[in-house]
């Protein structure tokens, strides 16, 4: 396990600006929203800010001054921030991102995690970089879909010391933290999901929200899931256009930081301290292979009957601008032990990025309620 430290060469900066001028336009959309995709003038301003004003050395200043580190799991480098709080009674949580995201999505979390109020829990933070995105490794083989990732984690977190702690996150990172549970209950003191993977129950009347929340998906099956079928389909010719041009990839990631967010969304640098972490470290077609290995089962998880349940202390938090959102009864079905449920007025898919005190108000009421349970066992090391 060897210290990591951010230094990107000056001429991959240089390399991206000239990119960045020399790009080659399409005409403007003929509608006047977004449902034909990002619309041109949003994308020529994200671009010029990006090559004129934006700052990555800004940055990488301020990700140094969190403690990094690389090591090899299974044959993979994997690349994670772990930043352990002064409390000797601090609990352990591994928190994982998804896509679009990265690491930068908790980011904000850690202070408030590490070095709480008096009397509110703390915690030591893992957040670990998913295969291929990042500063992980790419895999150069198949095989490393989710399942492969919560061993990963599980070992990363032994090599840690940790033999027991908390899984949480969101997209992939709640199919991952899922499937710790799955593989290894007996080292989770519980989970914090958002939001919970949960099937309908098409054997009960639906309530006017259940019925809005299956509207909303079946909307956004079919007007944007399409870079969900190209991704979990052909990854290699998507990544030819991400990989060889910084509007391409950032119109692909920005337009879901935008669009999957709640108001007031996520800032302009935040944007695009994600897109040039992928853009420079050359993941996006490495990372989007994530859905060619697992997007089929994660589908199921959503659609169909609830065969595996998992009895470990649950949160869940269900925000509002979030697709799906599922009842608590239909998460229940599934997660037979939650300990707290929250409906935030506020926030979308970024949650921990968009409200991370939200997020981690949430996340501290689960482990108080886990905490406080008749016979929870009080190891947390």
């Amino acid at each position: 396990m060897n210290a990591f430290h951010i230094d990107i060469p000056q001429a991959k900066l240089d390399d991206l600006r000239l990119r960045l001028a020399r790009t080659r336009w399409p005409e403007r959309q003929p509608v006047p929203d977004w449902s034909q995709g990002i619309p041109l003038d949003t994308m020529i301003g994200l671009c010029r800010y990006w090559m004129e004003e934006y700052d990555w050395r800004a940055t990488e200043r301020r990700l140094n001054q969190i403690s990094q580190f690389r090591t090899t799991i299974d044959g993979l480098r994997i690349h994670f921030l772990h930043v352990r709080s002064r409390d000797p009674e601090a609990t352990p949580v591994v928190l994982t991102h998804g896509w679009p995201g990265s690491f930068l999505e908790f980011e904000n979390l850690i202070p408030l995690l590490t070095n709480p109020p008096d009397g509110e829990p703390a915690f030591h933070v893992v957040i670990p970089s998913l295969p291929g995105y990042a500063f992980s490794g790419k895999p150069e083989t198949t095989g490393w879909g989710i399942g492969r990732i919560a061993r990963a984690w599980c070992a990363l977190m032994t090599r840690l010391e940790y033999s027991r702690f908390l899984a949480a996150g969101s997209d992939w990172g709640t199919s991952i933290s899922t499937k710790i549970a799955l593989q290894q209950p007996h080292r989770l003191i519980g989970l914090h999901l958002v939001p919970p993977l949960a099937p309908p129950d098409h054997n009960t009347t639906l309530t006017d929200g259940e019925r809005a929340s299956l509207a909303d998906l079946d909307e956004r099956t079919r007007t944007g899931s399409g870079y969900s079928a190209m991704h979990s389909t052909r990854p290699q010719t998507m990544g030819y256009g991400l990989t060889d041009s910084p509007a391409a990839l950032a119109a692909w990631i920005a337009e879901k930081l935008y669009t999957w967010t709640g108001d007031p969304g996520l800032t302009r640098d935040q944007i695009l301290d994600n897109v040039t972490l992928y853009w420079l470290t050359g993941t996006s077609t490495s990372s989007i292979r994530l859905y060619w290995e697992s997007i089929a089962e994660v589908s199921r998880w959503f659609t169909a009957s609830v065969d595996d349940t998992i009895d470990v202390p649950t949160g869940c938090s269900v925000y509002p601008e979030e697709v799906p959102r599922p009842a608590r009864r239909w998460a229940a079905r599934r997660f037979t032990n939650i300990v707290h449920w929250s409906e935030p007025a506020h926030g979308g898919h970024f949650a921990a990025w968009e409200r991370p005190e939200l997020f981690v108000s949430d996340l501290r009421a689960t482990a108080a309620a886990i905490f406080a349970a008749p016979g929870h066992r009080t190891s947390r090391s």
